[in-house]
């Protein structure tokens, strides 16, 4: 395995993938079991920092002083990939399709791309460059780390009686817990991290990884390919969601084909509709474009940005994008455009104070034995006078 460094670019993605990039670069988002950061740590062997926005710097910090390559920070690694980007000499750069995916360099300027020698990448590249693509890419990315699990790290070997297991599809890590069960493998593989939980009665069908410290309430309905961050709490139906981590969806309620950021929570019998009534492809807002498009898909559900609230009964339409720091509350259907630090419902929104909403999620992060940090406060408050402003 190579021990090489690379420089993950926030490059032109980032800006069709917010509200989940206003509190982390691209690289950070979890798709599959790992995020793609750590698919470039674990699976392949590189230490990695992080080219992002100023405000970002001082939480995602790096102490690596020269990278060998530049990456574009929204490209899933393959091995395929990664041969390609090693095969690299020092003012070349790889291009899929006229879009930019690495340069082999020690003196990264993204303004100087163009001034490097361009090749085309042969190999297949996937990306995350809209928010749906995280659910729609989930499935493919979920068995692409499995493969990496099965062979790398070390397993528990002995379930308890009570555990209806249909196919052989499931890696089980030492420590994690598994009450009397269902879980089907043939339709994709599942992964039950150290420190997980698998109450009784839930029905699991593959794929799906529940990553560390989280659980999966007594009763949950588990549809692939899910992902649930590290220490989580799900309940209910779950069909083909990713939940990035540190977030409650603990009650019944349907989400589907929906993003959910960390510290988020998810009132009692809170739903989502992943599909328009008239069976239309499904559109959504598009922060970049200012406006809506296209998904060209006819399921998608609910995009929520860190540290949102839904009150119970919450009913979001298909296709919805909820800010960060959101909380919405409230009878009937909230408009499909929530806004960052908005609080309120189908009636309407106003803003949410900064000292109000640092409070709580100082609350909710200890509950996870998380401090919340000054360097991540004054990121907080930055984006509650930036998106104010706007």
């Amino acid at each position: 395995m190579s021990k090489e460094s690379i420089l993950l670019v926030d490059h032109a993605e980032r800006d069709h993938l917010l509200p989940l990039t206003f509190t982390r670069p691209v690289a950070d988002i979890r798709v599959g079991a790992f995020t793609i950061a750590e698919k470039w740590e674990k699976r392949f062997g590189f230490d990695k920092g992080y080219l992002t926005q100023d405000y970002l710097t001082q939480v995602f910090k790096s102490d690596i002083g020269i990278f060998n390559y530049a990456v574009n920070g929204s490209v899933i690694p393959t091995q395929d990939f990664v041969d390609q980007l090693e095969a690299l000499q020092n003012g070349q750069s790889l291009y899929k399709d006229r879009v930019w995916l690495a340069t082999k360099t020690e003196n990264f300027d993204l303004n100087e791309v163009s001034n490097t020698e361009s090749l085309e990448a042969e190999c297949e590249v996937h990306r995350i460059d809209r928010n749906w693509k995280i659910f729609q890419l989930n499935d493919w990315a979920l068995r692409e780390d499995f493969d990496w699990i099965t062979q790398n790290l070390e397993a528990e070997y002995s379930l308890p009686e009570g555990i209806t297991l249909i196919g052989d599809q499931i890696f089980v890590e030492k420590g994690a817990k598994v009450g009397p069960s269902i879980i089907n493998s043939t339709t994709g593989p599942v992964y039950l991290a150290k420190d997980s939980e698998v109450m009784e009665g839930s029905m699991i069908r593959g794929g799906l990884a529940l990553m560390h410290g989280s659980t999966l309430k007594m009763g949950a309905k588990i549809y692939g390919a899910t992902t649930i961050g590290p220490h989580s709490k799900v309940g209910g139906e779950v069909n083909n969601c990713v939940i990035l981590g540190y977030s409650n969806k603990g009650h019944d309620g349907f989400i589907g084909n929906s993003v959910i950021g960390e510290w988020c929570n998810l009132g009692a019998d809170t739903n989502t509709s992943n599909l328009k009534n008239n069976y239309s492809m499904v559109k959504i807002f598009n922060y970049a474009l200012g406006r809506s498009e296209s998904t060209q898909s006819q399921f998608c559900g609910l995009t929520m940005g860190d540290h949102s609230k839904s009150g119970i009964n919450t009913m979001f339409n298909t296709g919805t994008v909820c800010g960060i720091f959101a909380n919405v509350f409230g009878s009937d259907f909230p408009h499909r455009r929530i806004p960052d630090f908005g609080w309120g419902g189908a009636a309407g929104f106003k803003h949410y104070r900064i000292a109000d909403a640092l409070q709580v999620a100082e609350i909710v992060m200890s509950r996870r034995s998380v401090v919340l940090t000054e360097e991540w406060k004054q990121v907080y408050t930055h984006l509650s006078e930036l998106l104010k402003a706007e």
